[in-house]
This record gives structure tokens, C-alpha cells and sequence, in this order.
């Protein structure tokens, strides 16, 4: 009986440590897969990021300089009373914004953010946090211009001087986050 129990129990471990090993090899390969195609996806994305953050600066290289004359005719117009805000945006061809673009970093924001390191999500965060508050600054300007046309007071032009200053800023602060981030 204890030879029989022996014998058995010698079988036994025969085939159970094959099988073990055999699992435990495909869950070797299946994470060695899992981190090969993690990587390659967050080398794409990383790709698509630094794209997207060099058509951001680049908008934002071209957009400074219509942006500060649109301001230096704000100041030279401030006190003509004859002249007009809308005259004044329409001389200058218009108000500029950027479009910043930060699609790719929302996409892995919401789903794979453990596999980026710290320091490039704080960055990126940083700057999403300040594209909606370029939104937000904009929306203010338009509502303001909007409301503020066909004035000629020189209060009201210094304002939305003000208000484009304000944006210049942020804009700029924007690049320094992008930049920091190539850097990282």
C-alpha cells in the first residue's frame, strides 16, 4: 500500500511539473509580448507628441509677431478718438490665436499614463492645463471685442491691450513647457 501511494504520488509530480513549467513559460512570453507591444505604443505616441508640440511652437512662433503688432497699434490708436476697435483689428488683419495641439498625450492620458514617466505627465498635464486656459482667455478676448466694437475710448483699447498681453504670456509660457518637455 505505501509503495502503491509511493508510486503514485511519484506519477504524479511526473506530470504536474510539466505542466506547471509550461504555464509558467507562456506567462514569461505573454508579459515579454505585453511589454514589447506597450513600448512600441508608447513610442508611436511619444512620436505623435513631439510632432503635434512642434506644430504647436511653430503656430505660436508665427502667431507672437501679428499678435504684438495688433498691441503697438492698440497703444499708437489708444488715443485717437476717431478710430475705432474693430479698425484697429481690422488694420492689423485680425486677431491670432494658436491651436495647440495636444491630441495624441489625451488619447494615453486616459488609458496607459503608468507607462510614461513622471516628469513628461507633469509636463504634459502642464500644458493641457494651459491650452484650456488659452481657450479660456480667448473666449474672453472675443466676447470682449465683441461687445467692445465700435468703441474709441482709450480705456477700452488699453483693456483689450491688456487682455492681449495676457494671452502673449500664456502663449509664451506654453513654448517654455514644450521646451522642457524636448528636454526631458
Amino acid at each position: 500500500m505505501k509503495k502503491a501511494i509511493k508510486n503514485y504520488g511519484i506519477q504524479f509530480f511526473k506530470e504536474i511539473i510539466p505542466v506547471v513549467a509550461g504555464i509558467l513559460i507562456a506567462l514569461f512570453i505573454d508579459n515579454w509580448n505585453a511589454e514589447r507591444k506597450d513600448k512600441a505604443y508608447i513610442e508611436q505616441v511619444f512620436s505623435t507628441i513631439h510632432s503635434e508640440l512642434k506644430e504647436t511652437n511653430e503656430a505660436i512662433s508665427s502667431n507672437i509677431p501679428l499678435q504684438k503688432s495688433l498691441i503697438d497699434s492698440l497703444e499708437f490708436y489708444s488715443t485717437n478718438q476717431k478710430v475705432a476697435i474693430v479698425d484697429i483689428v481690422m488694420k492689423s488683419k485680425g486677431i491670432y490665436v494658436p491651436n495647440i495641439r495636444i491630441n495624441a498625450w489625451k488619447s494615453v492620458s486616459s488609458s496607459k499614463i503608468d507607462l510614461i514617466q513622471y516628469e513628461k505627465v507633469t509636463t504634459l498635464s502642464n500644458i493641457e492645463e494651459l491650452k484650456t486656459t488659452l481657450n479660456n482667455k480667448t473666449q474672453f478676448l472675443m466676447s470682449y471685442l465683441y461687445s467692445n466694437m465700435n468703441a474709441t475710448d482709450k480705456n477700452t483699447k488699453q483693456t483689450l491691450k491688456m487682455i492681449l498681453l495676457d494671452i502673449l504670456q500664456t502663449e509664451r509660457t506654453i513654448e517654455r513647457a514644450i521646451k522642457l518637455f524636448g528636454e526631458k
